[in-house]
């Protein structure tokens, strides 16, 4: 019973290595640096076996066919001597038994003649002489057949060519078996220095792929311990690495996008600030009043009358305030809902100037609507009727006196356009680019006393960009303000 317990807490100890093992080894080849150094040593070690067991080949093959074209070469000058000296009918020339003792030990090999019987009247090796062959090669050749082939496992070349007479008839064969030994011995020597050069290169391109390996995860630590640096907050982030081309233009993406996101932290952290501002100067002035009525006596009831309309005019102000900050909220991208329907744009305009018109006549403004073609889009209607309303009266609020507000409707295929333009005091040059940021106003003084919160193009801007629209604005100050809307006639949804 001991026995099994023991057992079975080994196999789940090797159990447990073993997966600790493949934990490892599937972090291992999680890693870059073992990538790129395993495919560096494969290749090293691919590519030069590959090509030497190539080269191997094509040696050996060569090797073989020049000695069987020298041995064809020398056999049919052999073959033609035994024709003319006519050694099948004497069977003895000491020329011929020369030449044939010098080809058999030239090429360590064994002839035969074979005469028209299939008797072998000449041996080499002088142990089959006046003996019958009969063999498929022998008889393909007796056919007119020239034979040469290679027995690559029993080392030799075989070769039996027909003798014939002036009357192209067979009337003999030369049979030859040649031993390629020679070739073998050549081609364990090629391999032992194949062998060598392979061992040599896998070394090589080991250290080489680990020295690349490192080189190459070097920059990327670099760009790690940057990263770590955020976990801390936004740092100044403007560095360069002097590296690979792929990696510089990676790094200058990085760059840009934490200085956008720190320039969005900034700009929350600005919004915050501007909120406690705009909503804690009401409540103080508020707070001023009524201390002061607290701190008096016997005060006649027209001073109360006049501090409490003070009062009411700081609490709608505050409330005007919330109200744009909710309208901005619900305007933000990824909280904004959008009922989209067909809308007649020229009508939506038209109701926006009347609406408009009372208070553009207080100051004697000409209010002109202009549209060269009827637009039907696909818009929220209440949602760009609100944003276009701002812009009209902002052109009235903004005007002097006896001046004009011109607006204009046009579109083509794929837009249309409103325009939006008066003869108003403008924008400083340094301020036209920032008309469009949160609680920001070109003259504060003056965007108080006509009740401006500072939030109203920002939402504008804010619902158009929701329509996948752009706006844009040109002044000049002293002679008015251009505001350019232009937005799809069909809603795409991103």
């Amino acid at each position: 019973m001991f026995d099994n317990d023991e057992n079975m807490l080994n196999n789940t100890e090797k159990k447990g290595i073993f997966k600790r093992f493949l934990l490892w080894l599937k972090m291992v080849s999680k890693s870059l640096r073992i990538r790129i150094g395993l495919v560096i040593i494969i290749i090293g070690i691919v590519i030069p076996l590959l090509t030497c067991l190539y080269l191997y080949g094509e040696i050996e093959n060569s090797m073989i066919d020049m000695k069987m074209d020298r041995l064809l070469s020398q056999s049919n000058i052999l073959k033609n001597n035994i024709l003319k000296e006519g050694y099948l009918e004497s069977r003895e020339s000491e020329a011929i038994n020369a030449e044939l003792a010098q080809l058999s030990a030239m090429y360590d090999g064994r002839v035969l003649i074979i005469d028209s019987d299939f008797k072998i009247i000449k041996d080499t090796y002088v142990m089959d002489e006046g003996k019958n062959v009969i063999s498929r090669n022998v008889i393909l050749s007796f056919q007119g057949n020239n034979i040469s082939i290679y027995r690559k496992n029993e080392n030799y070349i075989e070769i039996s060519l027909p003798i014939m007479n002036e009357k192209k008839k067979t009337i003999g064969v030369l049979y030859a078996e040649f031993s390629t030994n020679d070739i073998k011995y050549s081609m364990e020597n090629i391999k032992k220095n194949m062998k060598m050069i392979v061992e040599f290169t896998s070394i090589v391109f080991i250290i080489f792929g680990i020295i690349i390996s490192r080189l190459f995860v070097k920059p990327l630590k670099k760009v790690k311990e940057s990263f770590e640096k955020i976990n801390y907050g936004y740092v100044d982030f403007d560095k360069k690495i002097d590296s690979y081309t792929e990696m510089e233009d990676m790094f200058d993406s990085v760059n840009e996008s934490l200085k956008r996101m720190k320039k969005i932290d900034d700009s929350r952290q600005e919004f915050v600030s501007n909120v406690s501002h705009e909503l804690k100067t009401p409540m103080t002035s508020i707070k001023v009043l009524a201390d002061s009525l607290a701190g008096q006596e016997n005060v006649p009831a027209e001073i109360y009358k006049d501090f409490f309309e003070d009062i009411t005019k700081e609490i709608d102000r505050e409330n005007d305030i919330i109200s744009n900050l909710l309208a901005l909220v619900r305007t933000e991208k990824n909280n904004a809902v959008l009922n989209i329907a067909p809308t007649n744009i020229n009508d939506m305009m038209e109701g926006i100037l009347k609406i408009v018109r009372p208070i553009a006549s207080q100051k004697n403004i000409e209010l002109v609507l202009e549209s060269f073609r009827p637009i039907e889009a696909e818009v929220d209607e209440m949602k760009l009727a609100s944003a276009m309303t701002n812009l009209v009266e902002n052109a009235v609020k903004y005007n002097v006196v006896d001046g004009w507000v011109r607006v204009t409707l046009n579109a083509d295929h794929q837009y249309f356009y409103i325009k939006v333009a008066d003869s108003g005091v403008g924008i400083p040059e340094d301020s036209i680019d920032l008309v469009f940021e949160r609680f920001y106003r070109v003259d504060k003084d003056r965007a108080r006393k006509s009740g401006g919160t500072g939030l109203g193009l920002a939402i504008t801007k804010n619902i158009i960009v929701l329509h996948n629209g752009e706006i844009k604005v040109y002044s000049k100050e002293g002679e008015g303000t251009t505001f350019n809307v232009r937005i799809p006639l069909t809603y795409v949804s991103n």
